[in-house]
């Protein structure tokens, strides 16, 4: 398992269309998930040390910011012929399981995840309303366990940043995750 951390934010860049199925039966499109204030691009998995860490965080902050008009969208774009954890049935079992607060997608090609330039789970993508990225951080202190009780929640507090005011915070601690399994 090889540990990475993801680039600096590349601020306003576009958020890039999919269209991917979730394991709510429904095929989740860009404009489908985005909230009135802004969209949260989450690149995650099942079976991720980095991810498991963080779930209830996850649940938690994606709830809250759903309040302000941030949706979040989940996406798993693991090889699933190599990761048996990350399968679409596996995906079902995680999503009802943490009562995901958002659609949680596959992209089996991949190609949205290469897209993205996604390199990590987690992988966190916040975009403003007009779809302009503004975040590219971590959830918090959390690594392969969860960190303390009282840790800043650095991806809740600069997507409410993002609700009120547009723009994300010129300072951001990088995720860190397991690397996204690639496709031979």
């Amino acid at each position: 398992m090889v540990s990475l951390t993801t680039p600096v934010c590349d601020f306003n860049a576009p958020a890039i269309d999919f269209a991917l199925p979730g394991v709510d039966g429904q095929i989740w499109t860009l404009d489908k998930a985005r909230g009135e204030k802004g969209l949260l691009v989450m690149f995650i998995c099942n079976h991720c040390p980095y991810v498991k860490a963080i779930q209830a965080r996850l649940v938690r902050d994606c709830a809250e910011l759903k309040t302000l008009g941030i949706n979040s969208i989940a996406i798993m774009s693991n090889d699933l012929n190599e990761y048996a954890e990350d399968s679409f049935d596996n995906m079902k079992a995680i999503a009802e399981k943490w009562a995901f607060p958002f659609p949680y997608v596959l992209d089996e090609t991949q190609q949205v995840a290469k897209a993205y330039g996604a390199v990590c789970t987690p992988d966190f993508f916040g975009y403003n309303a007009d779809l302009q990225l503004q975040y590219r951080g971590r959830l918090d202190a959390s690594r392969k366990e969860t960190a303390a009780e009282d840790v800043r929640r650095d991806l809740f507090e600069a997507m409410q940043q993002v609700a009120q005011t547009g723009q994300g915070p010129l300072e951001q601690i990088p995720s860190m995750g397991c690397s996204i399994k690639w496709k031979a």
